[in-house]
């Protein structure tokens, strides 16, 4: 079932009316998103300036208030990685890696993005001058930096800011998104890629 189903999308992508439609999504995506923000400002009579201005300083009184909580998560990833914690961790983990077909040279990108997004940054970048950014694991790294969140500095940042100190489910909610996140990119990959 899979083999078929991996079939049937690897001929849907290699057409080439897909291709030319996807890059013209793409291309015009931005911009189109920008155009209707104005436009719907201006039907609402919003004035789209002012409120970005507010919004701006806003996000400035919020950055010096989330300070203490970023030093406190970027500390802890600093650490992770100098102790050699994450070599041992991709170790442990490679047999389940082998099982889905994802190199285990990746496994470190999907271990550190729901961390740090620069420290995940450095792993890609180092794996694309180390692989090159055309190969599978170049795109496969790029992939999953991109389908996935830094769920702890994303939830360290937004609850600090909001004064939370209860998470409840928003740690298993986000890895989960993110344990997705890296299957739907393997899955991906290897049907345009592989």
């Amino acid at each position: 079932m899979i083999d078929t189903l991996t079939t049937a999308a690897t001929a849907a992508v290699s057409d080439p009316l897909f291709t030319t439609i996807m890059k013209g999504i793409s291309n015009l995506a931005i911009p189109f998103l920008l155009f209707v923000i104005v436009l719907v400002g201006f039907i609402r009579k919003v004035k789209v300036y002012e409120v970005f201005v507010d919004g701006a300083k806003e996000g400035f009184d919020v950055a010096i208030r989330i300070i203490p909580y970023l030093v406190a998560i970027l500390v802890a990833i600093g650490m992770f990685r100098a102790s050699g914690a994450m070599h041992w961790l991709v170790v442990l983990l490679s047999p389940a890696t082998d099982l889905i077909s994802m190199p285990a040279e990746t496994l470190p990108v999907a271990l550190m993005r729901p961390l740090s997004g620069s420290g995940t940054l450095g792993i890609v970048t180092e794996l694309m001058n180390t692989h090159g950014p055309d190969s599978f694991i170049g795109r496969l790294a790029s992939t999953i930096f991109g389908s996935t969140e830094t769920t702890f500095y994303v939830l360290a940042v937004y609850f600090g800011a909001a004064g939370i100190r209860k998470s409840r489910h928003a740690v298993a909610s986000g890895l989960i998104g993110d344990f997705v996140g890296v299957m739907a990119a393997v899955f991906i990959c290897r049907i345009i890629f592989g």
